[in-house]
């Protein structure tokens, strides 16, 4: 059997296996034919020597072929597959460790711990036609407040109004998630502000006053609360002073007429329900404002308002003292004249066409300083003590901020078209 014949038989099994061959395999082929065609010529064609080259020469080409075609086989065969030499298998994830540290940070050590959830209980009668009424408990709202001070075994805390507001029962949550069972102090509507106390055991933190006459605008406060509920207890949002000396226009009485202007600071620190009653702190983890409330409008984002400390710092310690605050009254009702029709204005008032703005005595209270200096219903309040009156929320920002408990205060007003100057001497709201 001859070398020519194998080499045959090889060529035969890489074609059975339909393997292509290369340009240069092809001519490689073809070029070693012809050179073994002319030496089989040049040596007679059939000596053992001849026979003996042209199949060494035949075994070189066949195993250079093999060595070309071996990695398309390879990869051809079933179960195998291609590793990449360069891949890297390990996948462990590697972690590093840096604690940041920032003024905000900083701030919020310091500050967080005073701050505290309030829960407001209240009484709620239900029953209907076929059975009897009957009275439970329950929540009806939550909000947040902030550690002051400790006294003896008493820790003081002062929120909002409107959160304590209606309570049978209040509830506070400690940072720690304890819950400790709070007393009212005192309250007062106008300036939206309340004090509870409650036992000072658990208490590791109290808040430390800022001064929030010094703060500037653009700078840098955060807020701290429980937005929408205890479920996000502690939460800290930051923002920068948007603006001081801001009024914001309330209605207290809920009967859809704004009876107060609060003053207020505006910032940008998200401030939701549930925020109201808790800290505004600036960077040095100072408390410079109570957080109060928020303009709930879809159109409107980032408008939060925030008691000024130094505003509430005097109302704090009244309602701490007295458990409520002792204003000086006029003892009248009240109604803007704007609100008046104009037939009225001119019928039944029978003011000057010239005279658009101030308020109307509507009611005057027996043995009250009005009564007793003569202010009489359907008055027109213009002025007091030289100061243009517009407006009812004017009067009582004028009453309640210029002046005390037995003052006197100098009232101009038009009766049956008539200007009139009356002096009446103030007393204590409460005694009313």
């Amino acid at each position: 059997m001859s070398y020519f014949q194998d080499d045959d038989k090889n060529n035969d099994f890489l074609k059975n296996d339909e393997i292509p061959k290369t340009p240069l395999q092809e001519r490689l082929e073809r070029e070693e034919q012809e050179l073994q065609a002319k030496r089989y010529k040049k040596k007679g064609g059939g000596s053992k020597g001849g026979y003996f080259f042209s199949g060494l020469i035949g075994v070189i080409i066949g195993a250079l072929l093999v060595w070309l075609l071996l990695p398309g086989l390879v990869n051809q065969m079933p179960g195998t597959t291609t590793s990449n030499s360069t891949a890297n298998h390990n996948t462990t994830i590697n972690q590093v460790a840096t604690e940041v540290q920032t003024d905000v940070t900083a701030a919020v050590d310091k500050a967080s711990a005073a701050v505290v959830g309030i829960t407001n209980i209240q009484e709620v009668t239900s029953g209907g036609f076929w059975s009897p009424p009957s009275t439970t408990t329950q929540e009806a709202g939550s909000g947040s407040g902030v550690i002051y001070k400790v006294e003896g075994d008493k820790a003081f805390i002062v929120t909002n109004n409107h959160v304590i507001e209606g309570a049978k029962q209040l509830e506070v949550t400690m940072p720690d998630g304890t819950k400790e069972e709070a007393q009212l102090v005192g309250l007062d509507v106008w300036t939206d502000l309340a004090v509870i106390s409650i036992n000072s055991k658990n208490v590791k933190t109290v808040a430390t006053f800022g001064n929030s006459d010094v703060l500037k605008q653009g700078e840098t406060v955060i807020a701290i609360g429980n937005p929408l509920g205890l479920d996000f207890y502690g939460s800290v949002t930051t923002g920068v002073v948007s603006g001081k000396d801001r009024s914001v226009p309330v209605d207290l009485n809920g009967d859809g007429t704004e009876d107060w202007q609060q003053e207020v600071l505006q910032t940008d620190a998200a401030i939701n329900p549930g925020n109201s009653g808790g800290a505004l702190v600036n960077l040095a983890g100072e408390l410079v404002g109570i957080n109060s409330m928020k303009i709930a409008e879809s159109s409107v984002e980032g408008l939060g308002f925030s008691i000024p400390v130094n505003s509430a710092i005097p109302i704090i310690e009244e309602l701490e003292k007295n458990g409520k605050m002792e204003r000086p009254t006029m003892g009248v009702s009240l109604a803007d004249l704007t609100d008046v029709p104009a037939f009225y204005q001119q019928q039944t008032l029978k003011l000057p066409e010239e005279v658009t703005t101030g308020v109307v005595v509507t009611d005057v209270i027996n043995n009250s300083p009005a009564s007793k200096a003569g202010v009489q219903q359907y008055d027109v309040i213009v002025e007091m003590d030289g100061q243009k009156i517009e407006t009812a929320i004017d009067l009582r920002k004028h009453l309640y901020n210029e002046k005390k408990i037995g003052d006197k205060l100098t009232l101009k007003v038009y009766r049956q078209g008539k200007l009139e100057e009356l002096t009446l001497t103030l007393t204590n709201g409460n005694t009313l």
